[in-house]
């Protein structure tokens, strides 16, 4: 069993099953606002590891989807500026166990990092699945 570090977006309906997966496996959530969060960029650049910059963000927030943000143009320190500014740009959940870090909910490598139960999802468990118009997940 983890102590898992959960920063999610309140109400998001996939932060909610990636944390009954985590519970199901018997890990320990600690979930934390990931908006209300005092962000700076030293404390974001570890969840992001050795993924590209364009892996950071997450693509339902509103200013990618409308193009006003284009994640491949950006350089590391670009993107965190923004991320510590706007964080519905910042790819969802991010967790901590330790000193070990991650963003993203990819089922299998949670569950090579901490362990999970297999289980067959029965929806992609990181993009929103609400329409734009009735989207929680990426306004506000």
């Amino acid at each position: 069993m983890a102590t898992v570090t959960f920063y999610e977006k309140p109400g998001c309906i996939n932060n909610t099953r990636q944390k009954k997966l985590l519970e199901a496996a018997g890990h320990l959530v600690v979930a934390r606002n990931l908006l209300a969060e005092a962000w700076q960029p030293d404390l974001l650049r570890p969840f992001f590891g050795e993924l590209a910059v364009r892996d950071w963000f997450n693509y339902n927030a509103p200013a990618i989807k409308y193009g006003e943000i284009e994640p491949d143009k950006l350089t590391e320190p670009e993107a965190l500026a923004l991320m510590v500014e706007n964080p519905l740009l910042i790819r969802r959940p991010l967790m901590q166990t330790g000193e070990i870090f991650m963003a993203g909910f990819d089922q299998e490598t949670v569950g090579n990092w901490i362990g999970l139960q297999k289980i067959e999802a029965t929806s992609d468990l990181e993009s929103c699945p609400r329409p734009l118009a009735q989207s929680i997940c990426g306004n506000e």
